[in-house]
């Protein structure tokens, strides 16, 4: 239910962010990051401990979905009560909001524990009602999966006006960087979770689902996910062409052999695809992509 491989990329992103990029910024020029060491330490568990109850109550209202689409991988009423499901996402849900509370008191910046919040409830209600819905639901799955980087980039914005002109740029490099991380988030979780939809089309037409592959069709719905593929590609190959004039030519080889190309293969394999097995290989491809985007932020620790 936790699924852990999800609360595992979490923590690699949250951990690379800090170190490769918020860090290297930070270190040269003798300042540290709001959030360091143990407040960082904290964050991460409160970031997967809200994952984790995100996941638990997904699978706890999705139970005669999963029934069709994956009952390979029920495990609530199988390997544990409904009862116990809620407990544990009421738990996990309040171990996250307190640590995030905490984080932020220690820190001068209540909005933390605030947004964190706001970040459990918009779970529940996303899997209670709005994941039935036309895209709304695609969109909020979307925007949580940036906030793992904004949360660690929205506390430096205070930062700013206590230090003197030298530490700006390094603030705009964190602020950028972040942006282009959280869009890039943004824009590939939002793909998968439309793949999603239609690799879950059989069992979400069964419960009264109206996403977007039952209310427009299998075809309009892989022009939507085409459109967005062609804008990630777009921006990854602009961003490639800008910092090519910086001679940072190994992130360009890697760019384009594990993040370009894997897309424009996808973006090839998605006009074919016609069944469930087609999706749910589309689905793990993007998940790799996403992981490797991830990964990019260790070339940061180098070139900054």
């Amino acid at each position: 239910m936790l699924r852990w491989p999800n609360l595992l990329f979490i923590t690699i992103t949250q951990l690379l962010f800090h170190f490769c990029i918020i860090h290297v910024c930070l270190e040269p020029i003798g300042l540290t990051a709001r959030i360091e060491g143990l407040n960082l330490v904290i964050i991460i568990i409160a970031s997967v401990c809200i994952a984790g109850a995100g996941n638990v109550i997904n699978d706890y209202f999705d139970v005669n979905i999963d029934l069709i689409n994956k009952p390979h991988k029920i495990a609530i009423q199988k390997y544990i009560s409904r009862r116990w499901a809620i407990f544990w996402h009421l738990i996990l849900s309040f171990i996250g909001i307190i640590l995030s509370f905490y984080v932020a008191k220690k820190n001068n910046f209540i909005w933390l524990g605030v947004f964190n919040s706001i970040s459990v409830l918009l779970l529940f209600i996303y899997s209670a009602s709005l994941k039935k819905k036309f895209l709304i639901g695609n969109f909020i799955i979307s925007l949580l999966t940036a906030w793992v980087i904004l949360v660690l980039v929205l506390p430096e914005y205070k930062e700013l006006i206590k230090y003197q002109l030298i530490s700006i740029d390094a603030y705009i490099k964190i602020f950028r960087l972040g942006l282009l991380y959280a869009t890039f988030s943004f824009i590939i979780s939002l793909i998968r979770e439309v793949v999603k939809d239609m690799e879950d089309i059989d069992g979400d037409r069964q419960n009264a689902c109206r996403t977007m592959p039952i209310v427009l069709g299998l075809n309009a719905t892989k022009v939507f996910v085409s459109v967005w593929l062609i804008v990630i590609i777009a921006l990854l190959v602009v961003a490639q062409a800008y910092v090519v004039s910086f001679g940072w030519w190994v992130s360009i080889v890697y760019a384009f052999l594990f993040l370009i190309w894997p897309l424009i293969s996808i973006q090839k394999k998605l006009i074919k695809a016609q069944e469930t097995e087609n999706f749910t290989m589309l689905s793990k491809k993007i998940k790799w992509v996403m992981l490797f985007g991830i990964l990019s932020m260790i070339f940061f620790a180098f070139y900054l």
